[in-house]
């Protein structure tokens, strides 16, 4: 498997962040339909307390042995009175296939249990990316349920599958 380390963003990730956020093909998956810009994203950068409780969310930049940023690790959608997130990665377009997502994502699930102490955490994942569902069906997610229509491309809706663990 592969190695990353998963840190807080720093001011000088803002190229990262920008280039990261504003790949076409994520604006079918996410929840924005349009690009960020340098002075939202650099504002996102400075007001973030990354603190998961304050912000309800926590976004880690992911990266590899030699300090190049390969993608963003996060948790968001935080319910602290149900102790669960929703788990969201992001690997860099030129990065993808390394094995970079695994790597992110067990992370990500160390820290939510021995750090935050969350009680679960849980993704949707377009019906269309298998590679990405079986990965974490690999990884112990379970109670696949299927979105019906749940993602829109600009053109049609698709179907999306939620997946959870117990941490």
């Amino acid at each position: 498997m592969k190695h990353v380390r998963l840190r807080a963003m720093e001011p000088e990730d803002l190229q990262d962040l920008y280039d990261i956020e504003n790949e076409l093909e994520l604006c079918t998956v996410g929840y924005s339909n349009a690009p960020y810009s340098r002075y939202l994203l650099h504002d996102y950068i400075a007001n973030s307390t990354c603190d998961i409780y304050a912000d309800r969310q926590l976004r880690l930049m992911a990266e590899d042995d030699q300090g190049n940023v390969v993608g963003i690790a996060d948790l968001n959608d935080f319910e602290p009175r149900h102790n669960r997130a929703e788990m969201g990665i992001v690997v860099r377009k030129s990065r993808r296939g390394e094995g970079y997502a695994h790597a992110m994502v067990d992370k990500l699930l160390h820290y939510a249990r021995t750090v935050i102490h969350l009680h679960q955490v849980y993704v949707v994942i377009s019906e269309d990316n298998q590679p990405l569902i079986e990965m974490f069906k690999s990884m112990g997610f379970k109670g696949e349920k299927t979105l019906e229509e749940w993602l829109f491309d600009g053109e049609k809706y698709k179907n999306a599958i939620f997946l959870h663990l117990f941490l």
